[in-house]
């Protein structure tokens, strides 16, 4: 597999100062992206801290009946039983659940758990095992019910599924009915073109999706048939199995309240001392915790002593609120700025593929952390890549086109180049023929306007609608210029469409069912093993 880096546009600067080693973020992270100088000293720390997580023992049996359940590989229940070692070490990574996996990006940091855990062993001499969370507890709907894929002309076609879904309820917890699944999977069907490899894809995502009623679980059955084999431990945040073994981590960020609170605005303070944008809110009055009430997921706010939502749905004193903790855990999840330190009271973690965005607002955390008895573990960019495909490759060698010029310049460059083609200069001539005719018409319509004045107003009237025709032919001039080159601009539009569809990264919008369906499903492990460095920079590669 071949790669080459190039620059692409990318997220905060305070994710990018991090990736950068920039002394303005460093204050604001307890390790720098130079992991191998780091790992060491946190796998030191996890050892002395072993004892401050939940048991491992019982999270191995639960690991076990989830992914018994959904990631049922062999090699991933090896993972397990590495896990379950007291010197294991993991590195961990997450996303919400999306349709059919969501954007590329997410089988990337997938991906990229996987190659760092491969790493991290490699360097420690010790058991390091990959373990990817599914934010199940998301109740965003419309931001996961839908993905891309492109048509015979390479445009991109929204998929959707279907439905209306009431409330604000975890996507765990949103039935799929089978016939949405399949009217889903008959858009891919049609949009995908035949080769090889769709029959076998077909038939998996089919027998996937069929036996799924959920979206985290299609997702999670997806995920473990493209990394099952790579031993990758999959596990849903919204699950109340997983619930009721974090109970007493809930008990503590609600007792801790208070503490973490202010730790947060500590840490939102150096962040805008530093010259930062927020990330994301830090609200004064915010307990950072998620409530689910009647199928709605609330955020909970503290003010006068009592925990309830915005709309007055809940209020709870603390007392009552750690009472409902103990008889309903599942009813509780965590928010963006507590969920890093759920995942640390639970796991071992010595490094977490984040995301730029998620690297940005980590930065705000680092003293919740210390408060909380923890420590911020290793924090790694996760891969990031764009597929170039050869036809692509080729086109942009014919048209002189560099990656960067795909990615900024398209629209200026496609015209300079459709200029070029032709010889007569269309906005020239017609410009001068425009010219010419008012030289020689508006002496005339002063003339006749002498004979009567009515004339004057025909006369601006009739030099309108010769200006108009003259402006129409000019356009279907340039129209019949493009058709002339059409084949070409198809060109163009395709390349724009694989690489920057949209006017985003590939990443962030293509599927992965396209690419396997192309290419089938080893470039996965290609990827995987081609990879041991994370510095956050983007490759193009070609498969």
């Amino acid at each position: 597999m071949k790669g080459i880096t190039e620059a692409l546009r990318s997220g905060t600067r305070l994710a990018e100062d991090y990736v950068c080693s920039r002394d303005a973020a460093r204050g604001l992270y307890e390790y720098d992206i130079r992991w191998e100088s780091g790992l060491h000293t946190r796998a030191e720390w996890l050892d002395q801290s072993e004892n401050t997580r939940i048991p491992r023992q019982r999270l191995a049996e639960y690991l076990r009946i989830y992914n018994k359940r959904v990631n049922d590989h062999g090699a991933v229940h090896e993972s397990i039983t590495r896990f379950a070692e007291q010197d294991a070490l993991v590195v961990t990574g997450g996303q919400q659940s999306g349709l059919l996996t969501g954007p590329l990006f997410v089988i990337y940091k997938a991906a990229s758990v996987v190659a760092a855990a491969r790493e991290a062993e490699n360097r420690l001499q010790r058991p390091v095992v990959p373990v990817f969370w599914i934010a199940g507890e998301d109740h965003d709907w419309d931001e996961v019910n839908h993905t891309y894929l492109p048509d015979a002309n390479g445009d991109m076609t929204k998929i959707k599924l279907q439905g209306r879904f009431a409330g604000r309820d975890s996507v765990s917890f949103v039935h799929v009915e089978t016939e949405q699944w399949m009217t889903v999977l008959e858009q891919v069907e049609h949009l995908l073109p035949d080769t090889v490899h769709k029959p076998g894809l077909m038939k998996l995502v089919t027998e996937i999706h069929q036996s799924s009623s959920n979206l985290s679980d299609a997702f999670a059955r997806l995920i473990s048939a493209l990394f099952g084999s790579s031993g990758l431990i999959l596990m849903d945040a919204a699950d109340p199995d997983l619930r009721r073994l974090e109970q007493p981590v809930f008990e503590r960020l609600i007792r801790e309240n208070g503490t973490l609170r202010q730790a947060y605005a500590q840490g939102a303070s150096a962040l805008e001392q530093a010259g930062y944008a927020m990330p994301a809110e830090v609200a004064e009055d915010g307990a950072n915790l998620f409530y689910i009430h009647e199928g709605a997921r609330l955020l909970l706010m503290l003010k006068d002593g009592l925990y309830g939502d915005r709309k007055g749905l809940v209020s709870f004193t603390e007392e009552r609120l750690l009472q409902e903790l103990a008889e309903h855990p599942e009813r509780f999840s965590n928010n963006v700025l507590t969920r890093p330190l759920m995942q640390d009271s639970i796991l071992p973690v010595a490094a977490v593929i984040l995301g730029q965005g998620e690297i940005a607002y980590w930065g705000l955390t680092r003293e919740a952390f210390g408060r909380f008895g923890l420590q911020m573990p290793i924090l790694l960019p996760r891969l990031s890549f764009t597929i170039m495909e050869d036809v692509h490759h080729k086109h942009m060698k014919q048209y002189g086109l560099s990656f960067q010029d795909v990615q900024y310049h398209m629209d200026e460059k496609r015209e300079q180049w459709l200029a070029q083609q032709e010889t007569f200069q269309v906005d020239e001539q017609f410009e001068r023929v425009q010219q010419a005719f008012a030289d020689l018409y508006r002496p005339l319509l002063d003339q006749i306007a002498e004979i009567h004045p009515g004339l004057d107003r025909i006369g601006d009237t009739n030099v309108g609608k010769i200006s108009e025709q003259m402006q129409y032919l000019q356009q279907q001039t340039h129209k019949a210029i493009k058709d002339k080159h059409n084949v070409s601009l198809r060109h163009w539009n395709g390349m724009q469409n694989s690489l920057f569809p949209m006017n985003k990264p590939q990443e962030r919008v293509h599927n992965v069912l396209f690419y396997l369906n192309r290419y089938g499903t080893e470039w996965i492990e290609q990827l995987i093993e081609s990879q041991n460095e994370f510095r956050g920079q983007h490759q193009v590669i070609t498969l």
